[in-house]
């Protein structure tokens, strides 16, 4: 007698993952795929085995508690003729109007040859604000049935937007987002929101399911009810990562071969959505942070001397980005880029402040550690150039390693503020200050220094234009040029503790 994966499932105490795990690691059978009879309520189509493979399964967890890998427990019973050769019994009727053969993508054995672009059937990913970071055409038809891919405001692509003309959709999105906000969090879901959509949020959120078992891979059944009013079933499958929700549609009638070797190869997957993840329109501020003297200082120590003051710099300015939310960037050279974005911190602003001047303090203190080191009169300077703007932000891959970019003047700015500031000193724009209010521009000492007839003066809370800054008939200063009308100061330090301003 045939039993189907449902009372396997509820039996065993496995999950439906682990079960599809075992059947492609050829634990147990592929099952005969039939229509169930009438108390599978809905469902059209499920997988029936062999009662031996209770036997299997029963084996695998004594094998576990023994301590084998699954890896090993699979190489067991490949090595096993003919134990997944058992006959179905007599009494089931292999009647073809009752089986669907299922359709596989071909792939090459001991290839996992599936990949995003492969992938015909709905897919996307979201973010915890449950706003669509990448979608494929087919969830765009299917799914949300507007082209979300045009649209550039991340708001504006918040996925439940899309999901009003469908409850049963809805409520399966709702039930992931109840697993992580309270009802309180569903008016700022996006602006704007309207008191009929909130209440029908609110009616969702009383009615979805909870997510009781939290798996890295959940997977459930869902019908699709498309433009022509036909209905689809599928196989739903959603994948947790830290950078968001994948959620993967498979056709019940159709098996996409590979898909759960490709889905539990996490960093391959996250890495292929995040390659592909759409731009944003955000604000943010940039540091931009150059050695001075890096190619004489190059020279001057040894090479092991010289990477390790490299990476000793890195991991202590690091410890300062991370404590103020910063986000590393594509540079390039012996310097550093980071972002703070509005959208992970609202006080971004004043964060890349502090950061720019505990990551000058770090420096002055790596400084004099290596000036006693060396016996040498060198200095160890971080020229940082800060800056805020808004632009379209991406993420790029070029290895392994996530970094973030984005073009436009912004960054291009901040650079060349990086160029401008010399032994240390941190350069930001007229912009970034006066987007400050004024108990947080209290906080900080910034002016410009002037030379005078008795010497160098710094007078505070005032700003410059580049090119009164410049020596202009001096050829090094060519490329700063470009940014020769910007209005600039030098943020001198914190100046709360001094009662000033």
């Amino acid at each position: 007698m045939l039993i189907d994966s449902k009372e396997i499932i509820q039996k065993t105490g496995i999950s439906r993952a682990t079960l599809n795990n075992y059947i492609r690691l050829g634990i147990i059978p592929k099952p005969l795929v039939k229509r169930p009879d009438r108390t599978h309520g809905k469902t059209k189509k499920i997988g029936f085995f062999p009662q031996s493979v209770f036997d299997s399964i029963n084996r695998v967890k004594t094998m576990k508690k023994e301590g084998m890998s699954i890896q090993e427990i699979a190489a067991i019973f490949a090595g096993e003729p003919g134990t997944h050769m058992e006959k179905m019994p007599g009494e089931i009727k292999r009647e073809p109007e009752h089986i669907t053969e299922t359709r596989t993508i071909p792939r090459d054995v001991g290839q996992l040859t599936l990949s995003i672009d492969d992938i015909r059937t709905p897919a996307y990913l979201i973010n915890y604000k449950f706003e669509i970071e990448w979608t494929n055409q087919t969830a765009e038809e299917e799914i949300f049935r507007h082209a979300v891919r045009q649209i550039n405001d991340p708001g504006s692509r918040n996925i439940f937007r899309f999901l009003f003309y469908n409850e049963t959709i809805f409520d399966l999105h709702m039930t992931y987002f109840k697993s992580r906000h309270s009802k309180e969090a569903i008016p700022r879901l996006y602006m704007n929101m309207e008191e009929k959509e909130i209440d029908f949020f609110n009616r969702s959120f009383d009615r979805s399911m909870e997510l009781t078992k939290k798996e890295l891979i959940n997977q459930t059944y869902v019908d699709i009810t498309k433009k022509d009013g036909s209905r689809e079933s599928y196989r739903l499958y959603v994948t947790f990562f830290r950078e968001g929700l994948f959620f993967l549609y498979e056709r019940a009638d159709t098996a996409l071969d590979g898909a759960m070797e490709f889905l539990t190869n996490r960093s391959r997957v996250i890495s292929d959505l995040l390659q592909r993840r759409m731009p944003v329109l955000i604000n943010f501020c940039v540091i931009v942070a150059d050695l001075q003297d890096s190619v004489r200082i190059c020279a001057e120590l040894p090479p092991e001397e010289y990477f390790e003051l490299i990476n000793q710099m890195r991991r202590k300015i690091e410890e300062s980005f991370r404590k103020y939310y910063g986000v590393y960037g594509k540079h390039a050279g012996d310097g550093l880029v980071y972002y703070f974005l509005k959208d992970r911190d609202l006080r971004y602003i004043t964060n890349s402040v502090d950061c720019a001047l505990e990551i000058k303090g770090r420096m002055e203190k790596l400084s004099e550690e290596w000036r006693m080191r060396k016996k040498w009169d060198n200095g160890l300077y971080l020229n940082i150039g800060l800056n805020e703007g808004q632009e379209y932000f991406s993420a790029l891959h070029p290895s392994a390693n996530i970094e973030f970019t984005a073009l436009g003047d912004t960054i291009n700015y901040a650079s060349r503020l990086s160029d401008l500031a010399r032994n240390g000193a941190v350069f930001t724009t007229k912009n970034l200050v006066n987007r400050m209010d004024k108990e947080d521009r209290c906080r900080f000492i910034f002016g410009i220094r002037k030379k005078t007839s008795g010497g160098e003066v710094f007078v505070e809370n005032t700003f410059s234009r580049v090119t009164d800054l410049l020596d202009v008939e001096d050829r090094r200063n060519t490329k700063i040029m470009d940014i020769s009308a910007l209005s600039v100061t030098e943020i001198l330090g914190k100046a709360s503790d001094h009662g000033w301003c």
